[in-house]
């Protein structure tokens, strides 16, 4: 494989189109890219621009380092003949792996200005993996360069082409000279999916749209018909108090994922993580959407318990101490707020309904049982829950009928405890 060492050559100002199509890629950049809804949008449209301007482009990777909780990178990728632009994610063990490791994606974002191969395609080792796969392809020249972000960040671009020759310096020139107008187009697509993910991540699905749609004010709120989960740790305290904080840190994300991915599968809202407790609701379209949002946090709810066993089954293979669980259903109206101080504001949720749902998690404590819900959540359920009797809720002036699962109730004998 020949090598060619080349040294950064970024152009003074644009230079001209290398022949074909109308030039104007730079000024669809500035103008109609930034409107586009998806990254992987913009980098598809670009590529067709830029190989309609006679440049040679075979194939096309974009990779952006991203701020998310389970995603490190995405790339777009964009090969000459596909119907559209592959979006490629990788975790965050990513960077500990030969595949980045030994990348030219590495070298340039630890500082490498830029990164050209010539691909020869009788070679037997090549000196980055990437090399060997657009071989196969047929590919002749390989070139990886930056895209620099504000605030000194930086994210990769790379381009390969099948053109006997490779690229010429003039193509090469055009295609360094289009790079900072795609890095501010890319930033400012990136930088709204950064609010995005860190708003849904933070806030919650509809908080963090609300925030984004410009419901900032202080002091506003509106009303919620749902459902409403409510679940907790049982003895977390104790736990907490003899636990070092690592295994007390790994326990909550492995309750947390138990209780929260059934809710996210079938389009619950997770509200706020509490210490060891989490708020949840399914909204309902209108009355008459009450039966399908409390059969649905019902799937859910015994969906968890059913993942909670098995978790606890892990957890004594490994001789850590097996967990409870509180599981509390309720449907209301509640209000969804932004309130705070001035300078830090919250969307909690608020209302008799929320006081209710927290009641009936108390309750069942004391009764012994892992799921609880009133009566107006069990109406729509059917046979799939029974009642347990009336019992008195802290804070509410009448008994309330309250009902479990039927497995539930097999399991525990009821005594005549009560949350008073």
């Amino acid at each position: 494989m020949a090598i060619t060492a080349t040294a950064p050559r970024p152009p003074a100002e644009l230079v001209e189109p290398t022949g074909g199509g109308d030039g104007d890629t730079a000024r669809w950049l500035v103008g109609e890219a930034v409107g586009l809804p998806l990254i992987r949008q913009v980098a598809g449209e670009f590529c067709r621009r830029v190989v309609a301007e006679g440049v040679p482009l075979q194939r096309v990777l974009v990779s952006l380092r991203t701020l998310h909780p389970e995603l490190a990178t995405v790339g777009y990728l964009w090969q000459r003949g596909e119907p559209e632009v592959r979006e490629v994610a990788r975790g965050h063990d990513i960077f500990a792996t030969p595949l980045y490791q030994n990348s030219p994606i590495r070298l340039i974002v630890e500082g490498e200005e830029e990164i050209r191969r010539r691909i020869d395609p009788t070679a037997t080792t090549f000196e980055f993996g990437i090399l060997a796969d657009l071989a196969a392809l047929g590919s002749t020249d390989y070139i990886c360069l930056p895209l620099r972000f504000s605030h000194g960040r930086r994210n990769v671009i790379s381009f390969a082409t099948d053109r006997p020759g490779g690229f010429t310096d003039r193509q090469l020139d055009r295609l360094r000279a289009l790079l900072p107008l795609l890095s501010l187009v890319l930033e400012i697509h990136a930088t709204h999916q950064l609010a995005e993910t860190l708003l849904d991540t933070y806030l919650g699905h509809e908080a963090g749209r609300r925030v984004l749609n410009g419901s900032v004010k202080r002091g506003e709120g509106r009303p919620i018909a749902a459902a409403l989960w409510y679940c907790d740790l049982s003895g977390f305290t104790q736990l907490a108090e003899r636990l070092p904080a690592t295994d007390i840190i790994e326990m909550l994300d492995e309750f947390f994922a138990c209780m929260a991915e059934p809710v996210d599968r079938r389009g619950g809202e997770i509200l706020k993580f509490i210490g060891d407790a989490m708020l949840a609701i399914f909204p309902m379209a209108d009355d008459l959407d009450r039966d399908r949002a409390c059969l649905t946090a019902l799937e859910a709810a015994r969906e968890a318990l059913a993942g909670f066993d098995k978790l606890n089954e892990r957890r004594c293979e490994l001789g850590r101490p097996a967990l409870g669980v509180k599981i509390a259903l309720h449907a209301g109206t509640v209000v969804f707020g932004n309130i705070g101080a001035p300078s830090r504001l919250d969307f909690p949720t608020i209302g008799p309904a929320v006081n209710m749902v927290t009641r009936l998690e108390g309750l069942a404590g004391r009764l012994g049982l892992r799921l609880l819900a009133s009566e107006r959540f069990a109406s729509p359920c059917d046979s799939q829950m029974v009642s347990i009797g009336f019992h008195p809720l802290r804070g509410i002036a009448l008994q309330q009928e309250i009902f479990t699962v039927p497995e539930e109730a097999a399991r525990v004998r009821i005594s005549e405890a009560s949350d008073g």
